[in-house]
């Protein structure tokens, strides 16, 4: 059931936010299927045998997926690395997301505790932060685990180890993503979640999926925390 945004906010005490939607498009300089497409050529450098459906996948995470469900370790490896070094690089002209950097300066002066939670590498994260003067703001920075895309979201892991970090009770974080995955993985590590519905499709399959609350912009989560800082 959807609750009040400032309700929800209000009851927390730690924001987590995915990276590539709330934070930046970290592929805008890089087009994620210019990524894709080169680690399709890693797999073929490999001898892979390639379907139609996976030679013209345009989504680098989902290669990588892929990938790692064949349970060829080697691969898997070196698809991983050529994928990190590809976001490293995509990092430098990622295309920040519209008040992502207000959410995170308000978040932390209205007392909350901010994370990223991310299917990106963590190093391709706290360069772009580093780059943005937030690193600062954020901390832990919770990536990808190496060569293991089964552990991605909507795997709770990730989720929980951030919430470890930040030694607080699930329930008392809220998790902000652009992606299904996020929601799910929100939902089964016992976070709270906020959908942010960057196309208009995604709003209702966020609410179907059990959403807290659903936005369209991140301003209207900063404007909410600003609302909650000390006077």
């Amino acid at each position: 059931m959807s609750v009040d945004l400032g309700r929800l906010l209000g009851s927390v005490g730690a924001v987590l936010l995915d990276f590539d939607g709330p934070v930046c498009s970290i592929f805008a300089g890089y087009p994620a299927p210019l990524v894709a497409a080169e680690l399709v050529d890693v797999l073929r450098q490999h001898d892979v045998d390639l379907t139609p459906d996976l030679a013209s996948e345009p989504d680098p995470l989902e290669v990588l997926r892929r990938t790692g469900a064949t349970g060829d370790r080697g691969v898997t490896r070196a698809v991983e690395d050529a994928l990190r070094a590809a976001e490293r690089l995509a990092a430098e002209s990622a295309e920040p997301t519209p008040y992502g950097r207000e959410v995170i300066v308000a978040a932390r002066q209205a007392g909350l505790a901010v994370a990223v939670v991310s299917n990106n590498s963590a190093e391709a994260v706290s360069a772009y932060l580093a780059a943005h003067r937030l690193a600062g703001h954020v901390s832990p920075v919770v990536g990808r685990a190496y060569a293991e895309p089964s552990r991605m979201k909507p795997h709770p892991e990730p989720i929980l180890q951030a919430v470890r970090a930040l030694g607080m009770a699930p329930g008392r974080c809220v998790l902000v993503g652009d992606s299904l995955s996020d929601i799910d993985g929100a939902r089964s590590a016992g976070v709270r979640a906020i959908g942010y519905a960057n196309r208009p499709p995604k709003a209702a399959a966020f609410r179907d999926a059990g959403a807290d609350v659903v936005i369209n912009s991140m301003g209207t989560i900063a404007s909410v925390l600003i609302d909650m800082q000390p006077l």
